[in-house]
This record gives C-alpha cells, structure tokens and sequence, in this order.
C-alpha cells in the first residue's frame, strides 16, 4: 500500500473538484480586482470636486454618477464575494464527505489487532474532532489565502504607481509581521496536537466508561470514575487555554505592527499632500489600498492558524489512512463454492511479540455436515483456531484448507460470506431485532429471520 504524505493526500482531494477550486479561485481574483478598482473612483471624485468650477447643479451630478458607479462596484464585488464562499466552502464539504467516507471504509479493512492497539474513543476523535479541522483547512483557510495572495499582488503594483516611497514605507512593518508569524505558527501547530490528543483521550475515556457502565455501577465506582473523567477534563482545558493564550497574543501583534505602518503612512502621507507630491485624492486612494491589505494581513494569522490545526489533523487521520490491512486477498484469489469441509495440516500460530506459541503442530479434518465441540481451559486456542477459519488472523499458507483449497487462494468476500460466526462477546447494533439477525445476510427474508429467531430461542 502506498504511504502519503498529508499534503499528497490533501492534493488528491483537491484533484477530484479541480472545476471547483479553478471556478472559486476565479471568483476569489475577480472579487478583488473588481474591489480594487473602488478607490480610483474614490480619487476621481475627491480631485474632481476641489478642482472643479462647474456649478452646483453639474457638481451634484457628477456625485451621482460617482456614487452609482461606487454603488455598482460594492454589488459587483458582492455577487463574487458570495460565488466564493459558496463554491470553495461547498467543496470543502464534498472533501470532508469524501474523506470520512474513504476513513470509514479503511477502518473496515483493518484487522482486529489494530482495535486491539487503538482505542475506540481516539478513533472516534479522528473521525469528528480532527476531520473538522481539516475541513476548515482546505475550505475557509485556502479561500482566505487565495485572497491575501491577490490583494498583495494587485495593491502594491497600484500603490508604487501613486507614489514609490510610501508604498516603501508601508511595508517596514513587514518584517516584524512574518518574525510574529512565524514565531507564533509553530507553536500553536505543537500545542493544536497536545490539545488533540487530550481530545481523544477524553473521548475514549467517555466511551469506555458508558460501554462498561454495568460494571461501574456494579463495583460503586462512579464517583471515582467521574473524578477521573473531570481530571482529564481539566488537562483538555488548560491545554486549550494554552492556545487561546498564543491567539491572543498572536492577533494583537499583528495589529499592532500594521496599525503603526498605517500611523507612519498617514503622517508621511499628509508631508506629501501639503508639499503637492500628491494630490489628496491620491493620498485617500493609497490610504483605501492600505487599509484593504490591513484585513488580509490580520486574515493571514487566522489562515495560518487553521492551518496549523488542520495539518496537525490530518497527521492524525493519515497516521490510520497508511496502516496496511494486515490480511487482504492475494492476486490470483478467487471466489468459491463452499460445501463446508474444513482441514487444518501441521498448523502452529504465535501472536505477534508472544513468547509462545498459542497452538502448535494441530492437524484435524471435519467433513462437510458434521458437528464438532472444542473444549480446553482459557486461554488453550479454542477462539483462536476458529478465528483462523475466516481469516480474522492469519495462518502460514496451506495449515488451513477449505474443501480442499487453501484460504489464501480463496477471496475474503467468498470466504467469510459462506460461514456463520457466533463471537463470544455479543454485540447488538442499534437497530431492530430482525435487522440484527439479518445482519450477515443482505436482502433476508422475513420469514428466514422469524425461523432463525425462532431457533435461537427468541
């Protein structure tokens, strides 16, 4: 199985809505190029109304018609704004339905060793809790910095075009801006996957406890588990907490450093009118373009932290995504017949990191149609031989046979389709009785499921 990187695994996403993200990309561009283009009509307007002697009636038309085109534009750039969100928003969600869907599916295909290792709580904090995170990952955040990127790239062209060494001026605060980005962005990456791992912990926590609910109550040991629960609940608050301090933080730098490049503009700026190296119209319309690359300097820091979560996230989901089904089909595996004839030759099987073998050198034969009864103390490896037969673990090829094939040369759809497993520990889904005796069985009959009820005594 091929291993992927998060960011190989993000891009695949992203290729099955390319329409998408090329269609919201364009509205991403032309939502700010149509927005840039107010402030020349603000400056138009400025310079026109000090340098005109037109009378009152000509000056009020001309306001008009100004603030109609203003008005045109703000609509224009609404209609984009909109398409945006609706079309990289809406795609994130196709993703996200994607990826739990795909999560699902290879939690399917995973052996029991693995939920062995793993805790059901945690698995469940991936699928909700982290799979969120990357949502707002390739949505929101990749919308956001589409439009950071275009804002930078069409303002400063525009404003050295009006005048050179403010545009320079503007931009000393710059390095300050990446020092705190940079200072801040790992670290909220580091403490996102502390928080997370809390998150999973508090999950399984809540879900053993629940599962096991008979057994607490049983023992009188709720208190002592609610004060468990609430230890753990403390630790996830402080470790959020320990983020929500680096956010608070983080932002107000940010401000700070682009509100003091805005002061310097201002007071530069103001030089420059009164000495006629601009026009005020010109200085408004700088001021606009300042003031539009403020908001994606301080989205930059919401963007990098969603970021930040979101690949710690999707660390987590990938961490599942490449573990190899340990027991898969071999390429020349092929469906079958099962008559119901059984043979297990010279066959020994050892648990991964045992010390000992758990069976050793068994042969037996059961012919199709009879009954067999294994007894043995706990522990002999009555379960585990009877798990070998579906392939739920695995032998060494040829030790078991079904009607004289081996079970390796048989699919595991053919396989375990064609036997009926009654596990120690019962489990009823959430569902209706008949459903649950029909679980095996896709499409049984109603009156198959009453004779099967019927049977078992229920």
């Amino acid at each position: 199985m091929l291993q992927m990187t998060n960011v190989q695994r993000i891009l695949g996403y992203y290729a099955r809505y390319k329409r998408a993200l090329i269609l919201g990309g364009l509205a991403v561009v032309l939502s700010y190029i149509v927005k840039l283009s107010a402030p020349s009509i603000v400056k138009l307007a400025i310079d026109d109304l000090r340098l005109t002697s037109e009378s009152g009636a000509t000056m009020q038309r001309s306001l008009v018609w100004y603030g109609a085109v203003f008005l045109s534009i703000i609509l224009v750039q609404g209609l984009f704004l909109y398409a945006q969100r609706w079309i990289l928003i809406g795609m994130s969600r196709d993703v996200e339905y994607d990826l739990r869907n795909d999560f699902y599916a290879h939690m399917q295909r995973l052996p029991q060793s693995f939920y062995v290792e793993n805790r059901t709580g945690d698995l469940m904090a991936r699928a909700t809790n982290d799979l969120g995170a990357v949502r707002m990952m390739i949505g929101p955040a990749l919308m956001y910095a589409l439009g950071t990127t275009t804002v930078i790239v069409l303002a400063f062209p525009l404003m050295l075009k009006i005048n050179v060494s403010l545009t320079l001026l503007s931009l000393c605060t710059l390095p300050f801006v990446s020092m705190a980005t940079k200072f801040f962005a790992k670290r909220i990456h580091d403490r996102f996957e502390k928080v997370q791992e809390e998150f999973s912990s508090i999950t399984a926590r809540a879900q053993e406890n629940l599962a096991g609910v008979r057994v607490v109550r049983a023992y009188t040991r709720e208190d002592t588990e609610s004060e468990a629960f609430g230890a753990f609940n403390r630790k996830f608050v402080e470790r959020n907490r320990a983020i929500a301090k680096l956010q608070s933080l983080f932002y107000p730098c940010l401000q700070t450093f682009t509100g003091l490049g805005f002061a310097a503009v201002v007071w530069y700026g103001g030089q420059k009118v009164i000495s006629g190296d601009i026009s005020l119209g010109q200085f408004v319309e700088f001021n606009f373009y300042l003031t539009y690359l403020i908001w994606p300097t301080i989205a930059l820091g919401w963007v990098i932290n969603l970021y930040q979560r979101g690949m710690a996230s999707m660390g987590r989901l990938n961490s599942i995504l490449n573990a190899e089904p340990a027991i898969t089909d071999a390429p020349d595996a092929r469906d079958i017949e099962v008559a119901g004839g059984i043979e297990f030759s010279n066959l020994s099987f050892t648990y991964p990191g045992a010390a000992r073998p758990v069976l050793s050198d068994i042969s037996l034969r059961i012919e199709p149609g009879t009954t067999l009864a294994i007894v043995g103390r706990t522990g002999s490896g009555k379960s585990t031989l009877v798990n070998l037969i579906p392939r739920l673990i695995d032998a060494g090829p040829g030790m078991v046979r079904i009607d004289g094939h081996s079970i390796h040369d048989v699919s595991l759809e053919s396989l375990r389709s064609s036997i009926g497993y009654v596990q120690q520990e019962t489990f009823l889904f959430s569902d209706t009785v008949a459903e649950n005796i029909a679980f095996g069985v896709p499409g049984a009959e109603r009156a198959d499921v009453e004779c099967a009820a019927e049977q078992a005594g229920l």
